[in-house]
């Protein structure tokens, strides 16, 4: 059964309850909103990342995983007083995950070669990976040619959207 056909609806999904993903679909979609395309919201990033980390991560990985998504939790609550990161306006979610983002980068530009990285870093590599594949992103955000096909060059223009492909 293809993924798009499982993802319909939010329901439970391997480790994630359902308010789980529906904190990773908006945090995904404070990442990457609905501008001139659709956001990761809509490309039901939030899944996509349950059916990864369920199915594809390693126990002590799925465990760092979720233990970050309480953090993330706990650093709302912390910073703005909110029970959650739903309770936040957009202008703090904005906000919010910019300082994350920041924090993370210090961490991984400090951190040993062994050392696991900053939960927010994670999080935010499988938003990208999952809107980029999914069809709105390969499709309406970034431009399409399916292939395999002939191999031909394309002028680029400065401006132009990346390419993507399946």
């Amino acid at each position: 059964m293809p993924l798009t056909i499982c993802l319909r609806t939010i329901k439970n999904i391997g480790l994630f309850t359902k308010a789980q993903i529906k904190l990773m679909n908006e945090v995904g979609d404070t990442i990457l909103p609905t501008t001139s395309t659709p956001g990761a919201k809509a490309a039901k990033v939030g899944q996509f990342m349950a059916v990864i980390v369920s199915d594809c991560y390693e126990p002590d990985d799925q465990k760092r995983f979720i233990d970050g998504l309480t953090t993330l939790q706990a650093e709302c609550k912390k910073r703005y007083g909110k029970s959650s990161y739903m309770k936040l306006t957009p202008v703090q979610r904005n906000e919010f995950l910019t300082a994350l983002d920041k924090e993370q980068k210090e961490f991984q530009k400090n951190k040993k070669k062994e050392d696991p990285s900053h939960y927010f870093r994670v999080i935010k590599d499988l938003v990208l990976w999952g809107y980029f594949t999914s069809e709105i992103g390969a499709t309406q955000a970034l431009r399409f040619v399916e292939y395999p096909g002939k191999y031909t060059t394309i002028d680029y223009k400065k401006g132009d959207r990346a390419w993507g492909g399946f």
